[in-house]
């Protein structure tokens, strides 16, 4: 499948991010996305989403493996933050306390410095929890992590249930790539020439076979490990098991750190979950 099509996909390459355990990578993930949505604080999220971005950098992620999720998280982020405004804008001034006018419009709909911070904080959280979602996604062997997970004691099962998962994103992209293609060479227009209404018509006819397609495969997949007895016995063996090393370790312990970090700067130095320099 070309590079361009895949959204989420894992990728064998030798770097420090891809020699960590997939537990690893799902305690760093938890700990630096807790941190970001528990704090307010612009300075506190800018500083871990350009660790993020290091991040990024080292495990030699391609833009052009994640363009279609920056573009669906720039769509989500921009709209988010219009509607808040729209049905709330005063929410900044509410929690600031004070009110301080950029511009004077219509109504309630004044543009507050309060109400800015509120939005640009609320949309450097959100653009900095994807890039983390990213990394774990396209760096994560899929049998590896459901093994490690199996290991701190979820049931097995659940485990490869986790990992089905993760596989399955793949098998989807390409089933729609496939159909879509085999239904655009039978005349179906999905260009941006069609009208808006027949365009959401005809991409129906993919979505349809998409689900029968997907269906049949889960049908496939159980039987197969019903026929393999899975399931039968209390425990098994793994054969993508990997053991802690002192790198994951390392990793856990600074993901920890910067989760405290965060926790430390709302509550001893802001003494709220806000950063409030109005004040």
């Amino acid at each position: 499948m070309n590079a361009k099509t895949k959204l989420f996909s894992y990728g064998v390459i030798d770097t420090p991010i891809h020699r960590l355990s997939g537990l690893t990578k799902l305690i760093c993930f938890l700990f630096l996305s807790f941190a970001v949505m528990y704090s307010y604080d612009i300075r506190v999220i800018l500083a871990i989403m350009l660790f993020s971005a290091y991040l990024m950098v080292l495990s030699k992620i391609k833009f052009s493996q994640i363009r279609g999720m920056v573009i669906y998280v720039l769509i989500f982020v921009l709209t988010n933050a219009i509607i808040s405004f729209l049905f709330s804008p005063e929410m900044g001034v509410e929690i600031y306390g004070t009110r301080h006018v950029i511009a004077p419009l219509p109504g309630r709909f004044d543009l507050t410095q309060e109400q800015l911070l509120y939005s640009v904080t609320k949309l450097v959280k959100y653009t900095s929890v994807i890039p983390l979602g990213i990394i774990f996604l396209a760096t994560t062997n899929p049998s590896e992590f459901a093994s490690s997970l199996s290991r701190v004691g979820v049931p097995y099962k659940a485990s490869y249930a986790v990992a089905l998962t993760l596989r399955y994103f793949p098998d989807v992209q390409r089933d729609y790539r496939d159909i879509s293609l085999s239904q655009q060479a039978r005349g179906l227009d999905l260009s941006r020439k069609a009208k808006l209404a027949s365009r959401f018509k005809n991409s129906l006819l993919i979505i349809i076979p998409l689900i029968f397609s997907s269906l049949d495969r889960i049908e496939l997949i159980s039987n197969a490990m019903d026929l393999r007895g899975f399931g039968k016995s209390r425990t098994r063996t793994w054969y993508s098991a990997r053991k802690f090393t002192g790198q994951d370790w390392f990793a856990i312990t600074l993901s920890a750190l910067i989760f405290f970090g965060s926790i430390s700067v709302s509550v001893f130095i802001n003494h709220s979950r806000f950063y409030n320099p109005f004040l």
